[in-house]
């Protein structure tokens, strides 16, 4: 048997990983999420799985809104980044084209 080895999607992994690892240990995170391209969480600081789905869900709808919005401005501009402020936090979006990371941050008690 041969065993074909996609050492791009190895790379990949190992640059999430070490992403998703220097990210958590920030002050204020509340939560990150790696999902891919198929709008699945992968990766996750999240327990509930429900709450990782709902996110993967939600965020994955909305970075595709926001490309879409940014390429009918200008079709030969991308998104690269999406910040969402609320009241009670912020969410984070990192688009790429396999995963999109999304990263809870809370604000820090005053």
């Amino acid at each position: 048997f041969l065993y074909f080895i996609d050492t791009h999607s190895i790379y990949k992994m190992s640059e999430i990983e070490d992403t998703f690892l220097r990210i958590s240990q920030r002050p204020n995170v509340a939560g990150i999420i790696v999902v891919n391209s198929d709008g699945m969480p992968i990766r996750s600081t999240i327990d509930d799985t429900g709450v990782q789905n709902q996110y993967a869900h939600l965020i994955t709808a909305l970075a595709a809104k926001a490309r879409h919005c940014v390429r009918d401005l200008d079709p030969t501009n991308d998104l690269t980044f999406l910040r969402i402020r609320s009241k009670k936090n912020e969410i984070m979006v990192a688009p790429d084209k396999d995963f999109i990371l999304i990263v809870i941050q809370k604000f820090p008690e005053a």
